[in-house]
């Protein structure tokens, strides 16, 4: 999985990095007014998990997926 942020210009959406050919996305829009709290702990996790994809420290999905499955 890989992670990218970008804005909408002219009805589209133009990211702020190369995605490969062909890739599919999701995109999740908050509205203009729309806030996001978090406790502080969960901030540095979420902090954390960020810093950890702009390394480029990831997984392939199915490797997660296969992985959490072991867990259960």
């Amino acid at each position: 999985m890989q992670m990218a942020s970008g804005k909408v210009v002219g009805g589209r959406v133009e990211l702020d990095r190369e995605l490969p050919e062909g890739a599919s996305v999701t995109v999740i829009a908050r509205d203009d007014d729309e806030t996001f709290e978090a406790d502080p702990a969960t901030e540095q996790t979420l902090l954390g998990a960020i810093a950890q994809c702009e390394r480029g420290d990831t997984i392939p999905m199915k490797e997660l997926l296969s992985e959490l499955r072991r867990r259960e």
